[in-house]
């Protein structure tokens, strides 16, 4: 059996902030006991509303973000435990494409150094080596040598994404997270930019966690999902299983929303009620009660453990 490339148990993150003229402290749960496992080779999507923990998760997965508690094992080891030298070793094979390309790149730097950065960093080749790669790089990502000379506000919103992909593969990672890459383009740059993603995946074996709210892109390019609710996984399945058959009501109001490219089909939207709550003052027991139209009593007082409801398709509610 394939080991996986990622798990992650119980991963939680809570920032704490001081609040009032007494300095109260007040705690903020953006991730609370997150659950994954990322095998090699394969594309695993997070998705959920906005302020749900999703680039939390991926930045703690990271290390860029300190976890306050779980463990994360990328080929094994737990990196929550390694020491910033040891860690620097592991970078190289993790990851990250931010979502505002413009935002992400130095505009002090050009291209061509903004690529040779991380090879420098971690003492890789000679500079004619060095040149060679980036030279190599910006190719494979649909760009020309002569655009090395230039700056970052001198392309184009999808050019410079196509950048910041180049920057993120010329480590030659094993894992990379994408934190809504696409979310800033026009629709025809993001099926160019996904479309990239795919080839660079077949040709560097590539794992990708891949963080959306659009759920039709997640439907494009992924292999599983998890949907994730106020800072916790609600439901696990492969994308054709879920979007088949959902079965957290949060995931089937999710699914309700996507737009469907055929007029005469009749959309039963599903309309929650209500706000996100606030992280820092979650519900008890279920978060999602206070918008579910299922809502029990036991809903109200237990948090759902997040169990198997068939081969690969987890989720966590009181109804399954």
């Amino acid at each position: 059996m394939t080991k996986p490339l990622l798990e992650i148990k119980s991963l939680t993150k809570h920032f704490v902030s001081k609040k009032g003229f007494f300095g109260q402290e007040k705690v903020v749960r953006a991730v609370d006991g997150v659950d994954l496992t990322i095998y090699p080779g394969e594309t695993v999507s997070i998705v959920g509303e906005s302020g749900c923990g999703k680039s939390t998760t991926g930045r703690c997965i990271l290390r860029l973000i300190e976890p306050t508690a779980g463990e994360v094992f990328f080929e094994g080891r737990d990196i929550c435990k390694l020491s910033p030298a040891d860690l620097r070793g592991v970078r190289r094979d993790m990851q990250l494409v931010f979502q505002d390309p413009f935002a992400s790149l130095n505009p002090r730097k050009t291209v061509g150094r903004i690529l040779e950065d991380p090879l420098i960093v971690h003492g890789i080749g000679t500079a004619q080596e060095r040149q060679k790669r980036v030279e190599e790089i910006i190719e494979i990502v649909g760009l020309s040598k002569q655009h090395l000379s230039r700056f970052p506000h001198e392309f184009s919103g999808g050019q410079r994404q196509r950048i910041g992909i180049a920057r993120a593969l010329i480590l030659r990672p094993k894992l990379i997270v994408a934190d809504e890459p696409v979310s800033a383009l026009d629709v025809s740059i993001q099926a160019q930019i996904l479309n990239l993603m795919q080839d660079l995946q077949k040709e560097f074996q590539l794992t990708y966690l891949f963080i959306s709210h659009d759920l039709s892109v997640v439907r494009h390019i992924s292999d599983r999902v998890a949907v994730m609710y106020l800072g916790r996984v609600v439901e696990v399945a492969d994308k054709e299983s879920l979007y088949r058959n959902p079965t957290h009501p949060y995931t089937q109001a999710l699914l309700s929303a996507v737009p469907v490219p055929d007029p005469k089909r009749e959309l039963q939207r599903i309309i929650l009620e209500g706000d996100l709550p606030s992280p820092s003052n979650p519900p008890a027991g279920c978060t999602f009660h206070p918008r579910c139209r299922s809502c029990m009593d036991v809903c109200r007082s237990e948090i759902p453990l997040l169990r198997q409801k068939e081969e690969g398709h987890w989720v966590s509610c009181h109804l399954e």
